[in-house]
């Protein structure tokens, strides 16, 4: 009890009873606290009186309204100390980060630093273990075709659990929206990379990236594994499409994306501080760090062998130019760098991107990213926790034994083999990203955006890619009597091949699932075909034959015809090729076709393929990459609406035993080389 005199000689009387109380740091908190104020003439307290409860006397609601005014001035002040300060959004960053991190249990910690499939996920997943993210991988979705609002309710159920915690830290859920929101049913699908760089278009690339970061914060989700940034050095790899090239240079210009996705870093912005600049932007992740597309033979996950110069040469430079343009997070390679795993390499992952270049975003790992330290992968596991975080990985793509993972991380921090300093340093870096994406002020995703998946605009920008990423690589059997581009008036044509009326293919891997998928009921877009039709004059007579025999050919009377061939979908090791050659039937459709009637061969594939034994017959030729959901592109220039324009970004070999060979290599012999691309003029408007 205590009391304070007045002037008018009356005692103000306030009896506190406190309960749950703790001591610590030289502070003293009260969970709960009743009192009881009452006034009374001027009386000496004595220990006696401590228990007793003074009433009656003048002026009893002045006095009480000053004391009632002092307690609860204490009592938030008690509370702003508590918990106010990392979540006042006008406190600096690394304030907010620091109050924050002071606050942390260890298990809490250890959460913020573990990812999880939402296949694992749940609310009480989400409380019980603090855990800091979750992604879905390859396919993974809430149903299928689920539209934008069934993204958006799943987001915001876990992050309920996340925020049900006692420090009510957001989580951040992640999805690999590599060329569009590809995971996701009636979203844009744009060019993969290999088809981007052949742009050599930065403004282009940058509007892409602004496209997919608002069709990806239509579903709720606020961070992105992209871009890859991978200099693919060997077209056997089955990751070759998603790099933009085998010249670094085209791969920093391309970085653009960075900007695209996150928003334009204001002006004087701390060097390898991340950036995200709103609601409209995500979060991004420069991948896979580093030497992805230099491995040995093109073998995924392999072992890349280089000089150091070597690999700041040709595989660093894009880094320094994501981190100078404030990308937030930065992805591992599964690969290894002249035999050591890079998911365990303290040198490059603390001693090169940390240190430095200054990265203050946070390192994650890829899926299953850690356990692959091993051969086979999960034999050791407790030594893979330690690798891994000891390099300097700062989240972990678990995905789904998330409480083996945070089991084995408290036992080896309580036992002193990981030091609570690398833990805080993950942990803060994390952190900082969560506060710079404005996560802590707005958690939960809305309906807003919903419009934004897959719309008209968007379609149209992808179209734009499409055109500007095509390469013609032969116009006519001579140059004074080309082909391309086809007149649209003519009595009738062939289309044929796999692949002129497949969305899927046109699309490739990573769409809808993860390796890709056959057929046209996988999204919305428009075929190749149905481009075809859409553009040719209605007198025109269209027949679509997938693989017609040589007889059908002959008797069909046709002034030209269109091939469609390539590759099917696939994604990372099961794309690895040692033949590069055309999935039948599309040599015998070529063959069958070509050698009977004038033909232009269009190539859907990520890469380069085997074509210089047939490129006798055909008379046009032209690399249409893997172009999305919009293969209207494809027809605007093979008509001439557009013109061609693409040039190369990765060198045409002749044969497979040539391989690798990249521009500036002493045994460059290529069938068309890097950079190489013939152009066409646009003659919109005619019929002929």
């Amino acid at each position: 009890m205590r009391c304070q005199k007045q002037r008018n000689k009356a005692i103000i009387c306030i009896d506190l009873h406190f309960s749950e109380v703790s001591i610590s740091r030289r502070r003293i908190n009260v969970r709960r606290l009743s009192l009881d104020i009452s006034l009374s003439r001027c009386h000496r307290v004595t220990p006696a009186d401590s228990t007793k409860t003074y009433s009656g006397g003048p002026k009893m609601g002045k006095h009480t309204g000053i004391v009632l005014g002092l307690v609860w001035l204490l009592l938030f002040m008690e509370t702003k100390a508590e918990y106010v300060i990392y979540k006042d959004p006008k406190q600096p960053v690394n304030v907010r980060v620091k109050s924050l991190l002071s606050k942390m249990t260890l298990e809490e910690k250890i959460g913020q630093m573990v990812q999880i499939e939402r296949q694992v996920a749940s609310a009480d997943v989400m409380k019980n273990y603090y855990i800091g993210s979750i992604l879905s991988g390859g396919g993974s979705v809430p149903a299928p075709k689920a539209p934008a609002e069934a993204w958006i309710n799943m987001v915001n159920e876990f992050q309920k659990g996340a925020l049900s915690t006692r420090l009510e830290i957001p989580m951040i859920y992640g999805i690999d929206a590599v060329h569009g929101h590809n995971n996701v049913y009636n979203a844009t699908i744009f060019p993969h990379n290999v088809g981007i760089g052949v742009t050599r278009d930065p403004e282009l690339v940058k509007r892409i990236g602004a496209a997919t970061a608002l069709e990806v914060r239509a579903t709720g989700i606020p961070y992105t594994f992209a871009p890859c940034i991978a200099v693919c050095r060997d077209p056997r790899w089955g990751r070759c499409y998603e790099s933009y090239s085998e010249d670094h240079r085209i791969v920093q210009m391309m970085t653009e994306i960075i900007p695209g996705l996150q928003g334009d870093i204001p002006a004087n912005y701390p060097k390898g501080f991340p950036f995200v600049a709103g609601k409209k932007n995500v979060a991004g992740c420069a991948k896979h760090f580093v030497g992805d597309g230099g491995t040995a033979k093109g073998i995924n996950e392999n072992n890349t062998v280089i000089p150091l110069h070597g690999l700041l040469n040709i595989h660093m430079p894009a880094y320094i130019n994501s981190i100078n343009k404030g990308v937030a997070t930065v992805m591992v390679s599964y690969s290894s760098w002249n035999g050591i795993k890079m998911h365990a390499d303290r040198n490059l992952v603390t001693g090169f991107l940390k240190n430095k270049l200054k990265f203050r975003g946070f390192v994650i790992s890829d899926w299953q990213g850690i356990d692959r330290i091993t051969s086979p992968p999960h034999a050791n596991y407790s030594y893979s926790v330690q690798a891994g975080v000891l390099a300097g990985i700062d989240m972990v793509m678990v995905p789904f034994e998330y409480k083996e993972f945070i089991d084995d991380l408290k036992t080896q921090v309580k036992n002193k083999i990981i030091p609570m300093r690398r833990i805080d340093d993950a942990v803060r870096r994390i952190l900082r990203v969560k506060f710079v994406m404005g996560l802590f002020e707005n958690p939960y995703a809305d309906l807003s955006l919903v419009n934004q998946l897959g719309s008209q605009e968007h379609r149209e920008l992808a179209r734009e890619a499409v055109r500007k990423s095509l390469v013609l690589l032969k116009n006519g059997k001579s140059a004074h009597k080309p082909l391309l581009p086809l007149p649209k008036k003519v009595a009738k044509i062939l289309v044929a091949g796999t692949h002129a009326n497949n969305l899927g293919y046109q699309c490739g891997g990573w769409t809808i699932e993860w390796q890709g998928v056959s057929g046209n009921d996988l999204t919305r877009g428009t075929t190749i075909l149905t481009g075809i039709q859409n553009t040719i004059n209605p007198a025109t007579q269209i027949t679509f034959n997938e693989n017609p025999n040589a007889s059908f050919v002959k008797s069909g009377g046709y002034s030209y015809a269109v091939v469609v061939v390539g590759e099917p979908p696939y994604a990372e090791t099961f794309g690895d090729s040692t033949t590069l050659t055309i999935s039948d039937p599309g040599i015998s459709t070529i063959i069958n076709v070509c050698g009977i009637v004038k033909c232009v061969v269009i190539l859907v594939s990520g890469r380069p393929l085997v074509i210089q034994p047939y490129l006798a017959k055909i008379d046009a030729l032209v690399a249409a990459w893997l172009p999305g959901t919009e293969g209207q592109g494809v027809a605007d220039v093979l008509f001439g609406d557009y013109g061609f324009s693409g040039k190369l970004a990765r060198t045409w070999f002749k044969s497979v035993d040539q391989l690798p060979m990249n521009v500036g290599d002493p045994h460059y012999d290529p069938l068309f080389p890097f950079g190489f691309g013939l152009t066409t003029k646009p003659t919109k408007g005619t019929e002929t």
